[in-house]
């Protein structure tokens, strides 16, 4: 009996401790929001993450490189940077045209996997490996480089990165203005710019450029008449 009556004192404390806790766990949560905080369990939007890469183009030490230098454009927070590099000629180049011979070593420094240091600021290429330029067919316009796949088949940043390295290089003898690019085959090549936009948005260049006509001089010669 008197155990009875023990386990029945034990219960009865417990229900009182658990409404005392109870009120104690409210009374702390209106003087919470008394003080202009309220729990949600909605996710609160605070904006994007603060970017972590620096984007700092680290000093070039080319003392004992031998080549010339140039800017290359490499990709870092999602748009393009020029980083200022010593870019050594190819040496085992076939190419005799000095215009496609600059730009194939424009082009194998932009294949070029970044170093450490670069790494570490956040740059990073996607121009892919094994891509060649070459001379120009009959009938291109004047500085036309003929590249070893189309240029329209690159992935939009890769095309980017070669547009803006190439227009952004006396070296490469384009200057400032459009690159005029076409690929192995006989179709005519294409020429792109490289706007602020396309260095902001990479990805956003046109697949296509605008078509360059044949030159006048490549035009076939009119066929003589009946009798000629």
């Amino acid at each position: 009996m008197r155990d009875r009556f023990g386990r029945m004192r034990r219960m009865r404390n417990g229900l009182r401790n658990g409404l005392l806790f109870g009120v104690a766990a409210a009374g702390l949560l209106a003087g919470t929001a008394g003080c202009g905080i309220r729990a949600t369990t909605v996710p609160v939007d605070v904006g994007a993450a603060p970017s972590r890469v620096s984007c700092d183009t680290p000093a070039q030490n080319g003392a004992d490189a031998q080549g010339f230098r140039a800017t290359v454009q490499l990709v870092c927070g999602s748009q393009l940077v020029g980083v200022d590099r010593v870019v050594p000629l190819p040496e085992k180049s076939t190419v005799r045209d000095p215009l496609a011979l600059v730009a194939q070593a424009l082009l194998e420094a932009l294949e070029r996997a970044p170093s450490a240091q670069e790494t570490d600021a956040g740059f990073s290429t996607g121009v892919p490996q094994n891509l060649a330029a070459g001379t120009a067919r009959p009938g291109d316009p004047k500085g036309t480089l003929r590249l070893s796949r189309k240029p329209e088949d690159l992935p939009p940043i890769a095309l980017s990165q070669i547009v803006c390295t190439l227009a952004g290089n006396e070296a490469a003898g384009l200057g400032a203005g459009p690159v005029t690019l076409g690929g192995p085959d006989a179709d005519p090549p294409r020429t792109w710019e490289c706007t602020e936009a396309v260095r902001a948005r990479p990805e956003s260049i046109p697949t296509l450029g605008d078509v360059v006509k044949p030159s006048r001089s490549a035009a076939a010669p009119p066929s003589a008449g009946p009798g000629a």
